[in-house]
């Protein structure tokens, strides 16, 4: 896990080395505070004749050791905190690189409310726990060391009490770690479902509220929380119980010192100043216990954070591109699936899509139509290579996608989801996502083929119209439009429609389709409808039904020869009644 973690360091060496290095000072001259005060016991006050001199010496040394011990603590709080902050900032661009690289089948692994967590509340565990091995664990284990060894060198019978106390200690950390992990890996997978319950309710507030849910939604939320609050009270029960028995290890082996050093005393065997010392040491070694337990406790609750990162970090990527020819270009938009088999779950008794085959030239525009789950949307997702095929070729340009680098095919290819995402942002920043240098004029001419530049310059800002968050200031046919012409400003070899135009009246469907076929020539289109009317104008047209490709011909051959084309054209076409 080590080595997973330490490339978070990199940029901030200076910084860990440097607190690292400032608590170790720190610590040595906490350690040689108790050595000088049994100096000035046992020279400058326990004598026949008291002196002030030794006194104000040692007196003197203790503080000026102090000051330095305070100035090093407050430069290694400086270099820790920005190493910890630091070290996070980095642990997240690593895991939302790693997350950006996922195919969909490798984001299908994972909700999206855990990534979110992973990134937020795991990153910010394992945060504090580097905090406290560079801050708390070389400080306190060097003054363990240290203090064990001059109360060693003040009297070793004494130090036996370390044997007893530090063992016993050692176990009781262990069990409780034993027995607190799985409760706080319970922990944060309930957090996981909370977080989704909060997304998912977000997201879908409007429905949320045209249905008078929120009663509901929010009874739902609570059995979250209170879920969520149980495994935390269920994993505290059990680490609460480190702070108390350490404490109560502490006290006893200062009460035992003091016993057993009283008698020492008492015979003659030791003197005052080195029973002072020695409880000076045995307590720094014991604080210094005690507060490696407390990291110790840390290491147990982050340790289900630990697994969780190293789960994203860990895996696999399901799509690479590492043996593409970075020169190898899209040279024109020609499709051609050959022996395609497609699994969601990679079993090739489970097929998606099974055996397609078709051949699609350059600028031709292509219909696709099927019933729900037919797979017509999984078709279209192999060309850009979203997922990977389980069996066959898809080639793109006459190539094989996996010929190509992932960022020069899917540059080449423009797709227009199912689901209409916008981002934050103004009208302008979200179609430059197309084409981040295109010119106005460029813009322009892209959502007047989307039928887009009327709604826009109705606004007062125009394009500079800030949409809100999922652009919740345009409605879902303003949506669609705004999609199709962020995804033609990328000048592609290849557009896939997927229902994009269903939130749209058929008069501006029927002019965006006019205008994608006099500004996107030699363009490959692919439209995906559910409107018959929408694909009654392509060159061809492919029929799916579950998962196969029945048919590919054009509308006028389809309507003779495909049933299935047929009873849709009829029914939406004819009202269904001729029968």
């Amino acid at each position: 896990m080590i080595k997973k973690l330490l490339p978070a360091v990199r940029g901030y060496e200076k910084q860990t080395v440097g607190a690292s290095f400032m608590i170790i000072l720190e610590g040595v001259l906490e350690i040689m505070i108790p050595f000088f005060m049994t100096k000035l016991i046992n020279d400058g006050i326990l004598v026949p004749e008291p002196s002030i001199r030794v006194i104000l010496t040692y007196g003197a040394l203790m503080l000026l050791m102090a000051v330095f011990a305070l100035i090093s603590g407050a430069l290694c709080a400086r270099f820790a905190a920005v190493a910890g902050t630091g070290f996070a900032a980095n642990l997240r661009n690593m895991l939302f690189c790693k997350v950006q690289d996922f195919s969909f089948a490798n984001v299908d692994k994972f909700s999206t409310a855990s990534i979110v967590t992973r990134l937020t509340t795991d990153v910010t565990n394992i945060q504090n726990l580097f905090t406290m091995l560079i801050r708390m664990t070389v400080r306190n284990f060097i003054i363990m060391i240290t203090a064990f060894c001059f109360a060693v060198a003040v009297n070793p019978r004494l130090s036996l009490v370390f044997a007893v106390t530090i063992p016993l200690l050692a176990g009781i950390m262990l069990f409780i770690m034993l027995k607190a992990h799985p409760f706080f890996e319970k922990m944060l997978n309930k957090m996981d479902l909370m977080n989704a319950r909060v997304q998912e309710n977000l997201i879908a507030i409007r429905v949320v509220k045209a249905f008078v849910k929120g009663d509901d939604e929010t009874v739902g939320f609570n059995e979250s929380a209170t879920a969520l609050r149980s495994a935390q009270r269920a994993a505290e029960r059990i680490v609460i119980w480190n702070n108390p028995v350490s404490q109560l290890l502490f006290y006893g082996a200062i009460i035992a010192v003091c016993f057993f050093g009283g008698k020492l005393i008492v015979t003659g065997n030791m003197r005052v100043g080195d029973l002072s010392g020695f409880l000076a040491y045995i307590g720094q070694i014991l604080s210094s216990v005690m507060m490696l337990s407390m990291v110790f406790i840390s290491f147990i609750i982050t340790r289900a954070s630990q697994k969780r990162i190293s789960e994203l970090l860990d895996e696999k990527i399901d799509i690479n591109d590492d043996d593409a020819d970075p020169s190898l270009k899209v040279e024109d938009g020609s499709v051609e699936f050959r022996d395609v088999d497609f699994s969601y779950s990679k079993n090739p008794d489970n097929l998606t899509l099974e055996n397609v085959n078709f051949k699609v030239r350059s600028g031709e525009t292509i219909g696709i139509i099927g019933g729900t789950g037919s797979a017509k949307t999984t078709l279209v997702q192999l060309i850009p290579r979203l997922y990977e095929v389980l069996d066959g070729q898809v080639l793109v340009g006459g190539r094989d996608v996996r010929e190509y680098k992932l960022h020069t095919l899917r540059d080449s290819v423009a797709m227009v989801l199912q689901t209409n995402l916008l981002f934050s942002g103004t009208i302008e920043e979200n179609l430059k996502w197309g084409n981040e240098n295109a010119s106005m004029e460029e813009i322009e001419a892209a959502c007047r083929a989307a039928c887009a530049h009327d709604f826009i310059m109705s606004f007062p800002d125009g394009y500079k119209t800030d949409l809100g968050q999922g652009g919740v200031n345009v409605s879902g046919g303003q949506k669609q439009r705004l999609c199709i012409a962020r995804a033609l400003l990328k000048s592609p070899k290849v557009v896939i429609l997927d229902d994009s135009t269903s939130a749209c009246d058929t008069a501006t469907d029927a002019a965006i389709r006019k205008a994608l076929r006099t500004e996107l020539k030699g363009t490959t289109t692919f439209i995906i409808a559910q409107r018959i009317a929408s694909v009654m104008d392509a060159d061809r047209v492919m029929v799916m039904d579950d998962g196969k490709l029945v048919a590919f011909d054009t509308p006028e051959n389809l309507y003779n020869t495909n049933r299935i084309y047929r009873e849709v054209y009829d029914s939406q076409m004819k009202g269904g009644d001729e029968e």
